[in-house]
């Protein structure tokens, strides 16, 4: 029976290799209260102490469920980062919260991080303070505003908030912590060198706290922090014509490659290879059942040499069967829908499927002309008027393969179920076959052409009885919890993929 239970979120930030990194440095006033309440969003809290010399160290040695590190002098944030960041991925963890130990931040923002994680997988994220209204000094606004000029000019990249130490970081994706400097100015260093790198950078709204001035704990020295600053954005200036720029320009060529190359491949293997086959098959001699089984046979081996043998350079593909059984016995298979290479990603599995499509595809002048004949329908003709048909595939050993959603979403987000496919398996008698899909949107996402890097994962899940499927209840019912069911499955498949980016 299909489970709908959801993660808790300390559940969900282990299983996703999440982890909370606080630097401190003599905030003996605040440390004690921001590390707890950080143990309560997160279970994975690793504490640096900067070489303290207040009581920092002592309370913290008093809380046992967290990860500290500890060493004197005092280095500096920078150093105090690289090390926590080094611990961390000795720790096996994939991503790292940071947050100052000073109070202004809210641990309870931790769910937003959470959230924007799960959304754009792989990406920095970058906590942007709300700060109008805020008592702060001429100096500190000077800063943020400086730091956000500089970086424009060094990335071609616009953020509202440079100087924010609320973060998550990709840790495998950090680039260049070998040179990371050891005081604030490091905080700009990282994110510098992760857009050159190409990372994505993403900035969420997040709340701020300043406490009245005198109680407030700085550690920032205006002179001498901000004559480092500008040192390190002459520096990184001259880099980024050098070092940057290139970079960018090598991604550009890189990713116009793999699209250009791709799109040769797909265009000559199917309209010059299958198409004209198959064409070629059906002309010469009547229409046979024999002869339609062969036209899928072309169409099964054509998707495993794409997927499988040749492969789209840079994807990562992979897949996994709960019953390698799966597809011996007629079933409605159902999948999440993100993009143009969904339908690829299921015909490596048996010839024997048939997918109900939309019009524009039925009509395509690239590739309808085979999938016509390989007795895909559109459903816009209507399921009713469908069904006839449905159950002469279904006689004839073809599962109907079929999106709930219906069309699919920008953002990879599970869209609404519609009944259709539940209540085509309830008239048919049949089983429903769910198929998980993660990646093909981020390859090939929605109207673009252009194809990133990164998995895709293919996982056949295990077949959904008649009468587990009203047990549901009505096929209103099922739809709900199945894209329910999908939400909790495809996160838990994002965990495990993930950690691996």
């Amino acid at each position: 029976m299909i489970q709908t239970e959801q993660l808790t979120q300390q559940q969900t930030l282990h299983a996703r290799g999440i982890c909370v990194i606080i630097p401190t440095y003599n905030n003996e006033g605040t440390i004690e209260s921001v590390v707890r309440e950080c143990c309560q969003q997160c279970n994975d809290v690793i504490v640096v102490n900067d070489g303290s010399t207040d009581r920092t160290g002592e309370l913290l040695r008093q809380i046992s469920d967290i990860t500290l590190v500890e060493y004197t002098p005092n280095k500096g944030k920078g150093y105090a980062l690289r090390e926590g960041f080094r611990k961390a991925l000795a720790m096996g963890f994939a991503y790292a919260i940071t947050i100052d130990a000073d109070g202004q931040h809210h641990p309870e923002d931790i769910s937003l991080f959470l959230k924007a994680n799960q959304d754009y997988p792989g990406a920095l994220i970058m906590g942007s303070r709300d700060l109008k209204g805020v008592d702060r000094s001429a100096g500190s606004s000077f800063a943020n505003k400086f730091s956000n000029f500089w970086f424009y000019v060094q990335t071609g990249r616009r953020l509202e908030d440079t100087q924010t130490g609320y973060r998550l970081y990709p840790l495998k994706k950090l680039h260049g912590l070998s040179l990371l400097t050891s005081r604030y100015e490091a905080e700009l260093e990282l994110i510098v060198f992760a857009s050159w790198h190409g990372v994505k950078l993403v900035s969420i709204p997040v709340r701020v706290y300043y406490p009245p001035r005198e109680e407030r704990v700085s550690h920032f020295r205006p002179k001498a922090d901000f004559a480092r600053i500008s040192v390190l954005n002459t520096v990184l200036c001259i880099l980024a014509v050098f070092y940057g720029l290139p970079l960018r320009l090598f991604r550009f060529l890189a990713r116009l490659f793999r699209t250009v190359y791709s799109l040769l491949f797909f265009i000559f293997f199917i309209w010059f290879i299958i198409t004209p086959i198959v064409w070629l098959y059906i002309k010469i001699g009547k229409m046979t059942e024999k002869k339609r089984q062969n036209i899928h046979q072309i169409i099964y081996k054509a998707s495993r040499i794409v997927m499988l043998q040749h492969g789209i350079p840079g994807v990562r593909f992979s897949y996994q069967m709960s019953d390698e059984q799966a597809f011996s016995r007629p079933a409605v298979v159902i999948s999440n829908h993100q993009s143009h290479l969904d339908l690829m990603c299921k015909l490596i599995f048996t010839p024997n499927i048939v997918f109900l499509t939309n019009d524009w595809v039925w009509n395509n002048p690239f590739y309808g002309f085979v999938i016509r004949h390989a007795e895909y329908y559109p459903i816009a003709d209507g399921i009713d008027a469908l069904m006839p048909k449905l159950h002469s595939l279904m006689d004839r050993g073809y599962s109907i393969a079929i999106y709930p959603e219906g069309t699919r979403s920008k953002d990879c987000r599970i869209g609404r179920f519609h009944q259709g496919a539940f209540y085509v398996a309830e008239q048919l008698g049949v089983d429903i076959l769910p198929v998980y899909l993660y990646g093909p949107g981020r390859i090939l996402p929605k109207k673009t052409y252009s194809l990133h890097k990164g998995p895709i994962y293919v996982e056949v899940g295990e077949r959904i009885t008649q009468k587990e499927l009203q047990a549901m209840g009505d096929t209103k019912r099922q739809a709900s919890l199945m894209r329910k069911h999908y939400i909790s499955k495809l996160a838990e498949i994002s965990n495990r993929i993930e950690q691996n980016v």
